[in-house]
């Protein structure tokens, strides 16, 4: 088979990334689980100006076309210096990988991220994941092909799994994605003896937010997220500006009865965020948001309620309160508003197998279960190092 039966162009202009945005519409017509991503939201990832990852770090997007000139496959690669050097060996990483059901087109798209990552010195690369925070589209789905996609989370046809495993990618992590119904009792009674054991001891209290004091929310968020998952390897520690920006891009669409803290002494130790779930509203935009489509999706927010279904971005809990209940606490406090909410459904991503605490608690004590599941793969350029899984949280590789 001739090696020119793909040809791969860098996105260099509006043309190149316009069909980089159009190809999974293509890929992906006629199936009803799929949700366009919003255009903007792609284009802001590769944007110097908008992607603080541009400070220590580069980018590079491919499309590739077929002999009659069809755009069949795409894939980004970059790293960023910062995060790379908190790996074993400097890691980058491919993502936004869309292609056609054929391995020889998924080998170029490969070779070209992993060579010019190698060109750039590194020495393995994660893959899919974003050029950004693991929040949004991280991870390869490989379980749950039938429902649809929470937010900015992956989604992608089963076949991709084959094309990832046969170039030789190897699973560096699993995230689970967990579901609970929205019904009032249905905490089991472990969960509330371990909430009358902290309403017994003073000192604790659980209370959901207000917007109007979003700038302390934001310094209680990165303070339990700085404890949280400081022994994290590949985990940097968040500044005030970061947690700042994160609220902030929340703002829109806060339902306050839907963000939760712990305190101990007024001091904040948990917190559990929780939005409106986009992606049951803006499947019909075709990844536009101008004004017009601004205005629907805050109507559809605010009043008519289309989005039934809730996105758990974030649970944690700073470690010297493991095991004494936290978790139930927070979970018990919003049950006490669930009836009253518009809403069906809570689905918790992502929840790392390196992380089989909080995957026990959001099982035992949120009652929520395991619903779909991503693979974040990782490919070692030497291909006879040892490769090694993901270290469990607080497991710390290199100093």
């Amino acid at each position: 088979m001739s090696s020119d039966k793909y040809i791969l162009q860098e996105v260099s202009d509006k043309r190149s990334e316009r069909e980089f945005l159009d190809l999974p519409r293509r890929i992906y017509k006629g199936n009803r689980n799929w949700v366009c991503p919003l255009d903007d939201s792609i284009r802001a990832i590769f944007d110097p100006k908008k992607n603080e990852m541009f400070a220590s770090g580069e980018a590079i997007r491919w499309i590739a076309r077929d002999r009659e000139g069809r755009v069949v496959g795409r894939i980004a690669a970059f790293y960023d210096r910062e995060h790379a050097m908190l790996e074993e060996q400097p890691t980058g990483g491919c993502g936004f990988f869309e292609a056609i059901d054929d391995q020889q087109l998924a080998d170029r798209l490969f070779d070209a991220a992993r060579m010019w990552l190698a060109s750039r010195g590194m020495e393995a690369m994660d893959g899919p994941i974003n050029f950004g925070p693991r929040d949004s589209w991280w991870g390869l789905l490989v379980e749950g092909y039938q429902f649809q996609p929470l937010f900015e989370n992956p989604y992608n046809p089963p076949y991709y799994k084959d094309l990832f495993e046969n170039y030789g990618f190897k699973n560096y992590f699993n995230q689970h994605t967990y579901l609970r119904e929205l019904n009032v009792g249905m905490l089991s009674d472990s969960v509330y003896e371990r909430v009358k054991r902290l309403e017994e001891t003073a000192g604790y209290s659980f209370r959901h937010i207000s917007k109007d004091n979003l700038e302390q929310v934001a310094e209680d968020f990165r303070l339990i997220y700085n404890k949280a998952w400081a022994l994290f390897s590949g985990v940097k520690a968040m500044d005030r500006e970061e947690a700042q920006r994160i609220l902030n891009t929340l703002r829109p669409i806060i339902d306050e009865r839907l963000i939760y803290f712990a305190y101990y002494n007024d001091e904040p130790i948990g917190f559990f965020i929780m939005v409106p779930d986009l992606n049951r509203v803006i499947g019909a935009f075709n990844g536009k948001l101008g004004w017009w489509n601004k205005l629907r999706l805050m109507w559809a927010l605010k009043v008519s309620h289309k989005a039934d279904r809730i996105f758990g971005l974030i649970f944690g809990v700073a470690p010297e309160f493991h095991g004494k209940g936290i978790e139930s606490g927070i979970i018990r406090e919003f049950e006490k508003v669930v009836d009253k909410l518009p809403y069906k459904s809570l689905e918790l991503a992502w929840i790392g197998d390196f992380n089989p605490v909080m995957m026990r608690m959001v099982e035992n004590y949120v009652c929520a279960t395991k619903h779909k599941m991503h693979t974040t793969y990782r490919y070692l350029f030497d291909r006879t190092r040892e490769f090694r899984r993901c270290p469990r949280m607080g497991v710390k590789r290199r100093e």
